[in-house]
């Protein structure tokens, strides 16, 4: 069946749900105390560990296909106006986000700014000066903020329509 990356997304989180839920009801089934005198058959929880381990196994697999079949057609196909793959554009978005983060500070500094507490005593007054124009810093901020947010665009417009198969 055919999903969108969205969509296979979601189902992923819903099989990992599922797996959170089986590992809780074999932590919670899986064993049990009994006070010495009390009758263990009447107090023994329902749980089938033959049927518990079948689930996971058949959860961990569904998980695996998707993840797998994401990740080659995420490898194989191109980002609409870009010339890169779907997984280049998952490496460049953090990319590009460290370095907006970067130039948002560089941007923010004042070519010049009086240091405080590094010398003890005497006349002696510290500068920190920049060793760039904040004005660069801007515009390459302005730059990769826009180049960010067209990408990130176009992965968002990527993932909600272009299907692939996930043999589900």
């Amino acid at each position: 069946m055919q999903y969108t990356s969205s969509e296979a997304a979601k189902i992923l989180r819903r099989l990992n749900e599922e797996h959170d839920t089986l590992i809780s009801q074999e932590n919670l089934g899986s064993t049990f105390i009994v006070a010495s005198g009390e009758d263990a058959e009447s107090l023994r929880p329902e749980y089938d560990y033959e049927e518990t381990q079948r689930a996971l196994k058949e959860n961990e697999a569904k998980v695996r296909q998707i993840k797998h079949a994401l990740n080659v057609f995420n490898s194989t196909h191109k980002l609409p106006g870009y010339d890169i793959t779907v997984d280049e554009a998952l490496v460049l978005i953090p990319q590009l986000s460290a370095r907006k983060a970067r130039l948002g500070s560089m941007r923010a500094s004042l070519p010049k700014t009086r240091e405080r507490g590094i010398h003890t005593g005497g006349n002696i007054i510290d500068y920190r000066l920049t060793n760039y124009d904040p004005k660069d810093a801007q515009r390459d901020f302005e730059e990769t903020s826009a180049e960010l947010s067209a990408i990130q665009t176009a992965l968002d417009l990527f993932n909600t329509t272009e299907k692939l198969e996930l043999g589900l």
